[in-house]
């Protein structure tokens, strides 16, 4: 079924139809011509030697010699009737009973009785049998009559009649003849049709088979070019316009290629979407805004759709309100300004673009100097009023013991020490971030390095009532890190988890090996970090709701100091919280 689906079968067919059709009509006209001429030929051949008998038996003195050179002129297959008269008929010796064409037949028959009557020549297809009507033409005989005047008082005629089925050998034969030249005629037109269509669809497979390259991205297959027809000229043309395309395509991957490259390295996200709202392309800052908005309202990243503050800007545009909607929404905390503007083909809006620039930077630096002064003073106020109220009691021997002194100097000693201590701790972090750090790296096993931090906390965790969790079964794997600067990163974010952490809750610590370093992770079920303080956990003095705090000190730099040894070890870290969920803490170490 497939060949008679293709080029060359349905060209094979049409011409072989046509050439057959042809034949066929041509084969009948041929039949019936020859058919006729055959008849013809008979009637003009009787007609002659009918003529030539007549005037033998008018010009021959004697009756009976004429008579019998009539009977040898013609051949044993004609029989010959001389008629006097409407009475007297003479039949040749060489008809048979069953071949005698009776008197009565020809006097009474309207066309052959003309000759007696006209005086003129006449002929006819007759059947001798008694005038039956048979299918078959060949079963007639065809008469011919001359008039024949042997005496002044009488008109007489000859008649000469054969019967047809001599011919029929003669038709047969020509029958077989024409039949086998169609037969040959159509052997070799199938032959020929299929070399003529195989050899002029051959350029159209090879075409066939080089835009099926074409369609899988392999733009160079040419065509041969065998012929200078318009089927050349095709191949030409064809050859022609893959190399186009493949410079064309070659120059819009080249054009895709530098707009990724542009799309990657902007600092602000960039969305593109499809007139329905479908997201179509998004650069690497959209993505972690994208993902940060998918974590904060539980949907599957893979719906693409966009937040609704997007959407109503992507609604205003697609009805033209305005050529350009801009917006302002939080997520996990950040702060994003979204531009949105239409994208046109002609003169239809067909989607539109958004850039996403996250606003956090500004909005921290703005909060921080407002708060750092408040922060600073904060911290140290209170160390130096505890040392100026004990000292002024000392002044004034308010106490009366040496142990009240004691206890008094005691207090001032570990104030002096927590100012001491906080004062360090601000000049380590102005050291790292002045890029000062000095890290002693070292091939550290970091399941089993883990497990050992892990391990110190869980005499506090059983205190607390709260599941401190860490499982790692798979193999291990060692990393080039500084293990007592990572060491105080995970105390710091272990000891926030547990204190954050009502009992019955669980921290779990969890890491994932990836290609080119660890994820380290810790979690807790804690009662999590409101929205508005996400940006700033990273920063100095940073304390949520101090309610959170339980009881127990801190300077709020441990965040920050964690922050700056794992971006001097060339990693990231980052924090996921939703309010009364929980906290996840993740930092990546490069290998």
């Amino acid at each position: 079924m497939k060949f008679w689906r293709s080029i060359v079968g349905k060209l094979w067919a049409t011409i072989l139809l046509l050439v057959s059709f042809v034949l066929f009509v041509l084969t009948i006209l041929l039949l019936g011509f020859f058919e006729n001429y055959h008849v013809n030929q008979v009637e003009k051949e009787l007609s002659n030697t009918a003529e030539k008998i007549a005037d033998i038996l008018v010009r021959h003195p004697n009756e009976k010699i004429g008579t019998e050179m009539a009977w040898e002129i013609v051949d044993s297959h004609v029989h010959v009737i001389i008629a006097k008269n409407k009475d007297t008929f003479l039949y040749s010796p060489n008809i048979s009973p069953k071949d005698k064409l009776d008197r009565s037949v020809i006097i009474h028959d309207k066309q052959l009785s003309k000759v007696f009557k006209n005086k003129k020549y006449v002929q006819k297809e007759i059947n001798i049998h008694g005038g039956k009507k048979f299918s078959n033409r060949y079963e007639n005989s065809i008469v011919v009559g001359v008039p024949l005047k042997m005496s002044p008082n009488e008109n007489g005629a000859v008649f000469l009649y054969q019967s047809l089925e001599v011919i029929k050998e003669t038709s047969e034969q020509t029958t077989k003849l024409i039949i086998l030249a169609a037969g040959i005629a159509i052997f070799l037109t199938t032959v020929f049709a299929f070399f003529l269509s195989t050899r002029i669809t051959a350029p159209l497979r090879k075409m066939r088979e080089a835009t099926s390259s074409f369609a899988k991205g392999k733009f160079d297959a040419k065509v041969p070019i065998l012929t200078s027809d318009e089927i050349g000229e095709l191949g030409i043309a064809f050859n022609h316009m893959a190399k186009r395309l493949k410079f064309n395509m070659n120059a819009l991957n080249q054009e895709k290629e530098q707009l990724a490259s542009i799309l990657r390295s902007m600092a602000d996200g960039v969305i593109t979407f499809n007139r329905d709202g479908t997201i179509l392309i998004t650069n690497p800052p959209a993505d972690r805004f994208l993902q940060n908005w998918y974590y904060e309202h539980r949907e599957d990243e893979q719906t693409e759709t966009a937040p609704i503050l997007i959407q109503e800007l992507l609604g205003k545009v697609f009805r033209r309100e305005e050529s350009e909607q801009i917006g302002e929404l939080t997520v996990q905390g950040r702060t994003y300004v979204v531009i949105v503007s239409p994208l046109y083909s002609g003169e239809t809006v067909r989607g539109a673009v958004a850039v996403v620039r996250d606003m956090t930077e500004e909005r921290r630096l703005d909060k921080l100097r407002k708060d750092f002064i408040a922060n600073v003073s904060h911290e140290l106020r209170t160390p130096i009023s505890l040392l100026q109220g004990y000292s002024e009691a000392i002044i004034d021997d308010i106490a009366a013991t040496d142990e009240e002194k004691k206890e008094i100097v005691k207090i001032i000693y570990e104030e002096s020490l927590r100012m001491k201590r906080l004062v360090n701790e601000l000049l380590d972090l102005a050291r790292m971030e002045a890029g000062h750090t000095n890290l002693q790296k070292r091939e550290v096993e970091i399941p089993a390095f883990i497990k050992r931090v892990t391990n110190k906390f869980q005499g506090l965790a059983k205190d607390q009532e709260v599941r401190l969790l860490f499982d790692w079964d798979k193999p291990s794997f060692a990393a080039n890190i500084d293990p007592d600067r990572i060491e105080q990163v995970l105390t710091n974010l272990i000891d926030n988890a547990l204190r954050h952490t009502p009992k019955g809750g669980f921290v779990k610590v969890d890491m994932e090996k990836k290609q080119k370093g660890v994820v380290i992770y810790v979690i807790d079920s804690g009662s999590g970090i409101p929205e508005e303080d996400l940006p700033f956990v990273f920063e100095r003095f940073y304390k949520a709701d101090k309610a959170r705090t339980r009881g127990r000190s801190g300077t709020g730099l441990g965040l920050a100091i964690a922050k700056n040894i794992v971006e001097a070890h060339g990693g990231s870290i980052r924090v996921q919280s939703k309010l009364g969920e929980g906290t996840t803490f993740s930092f990546y170490l490069p290998y």
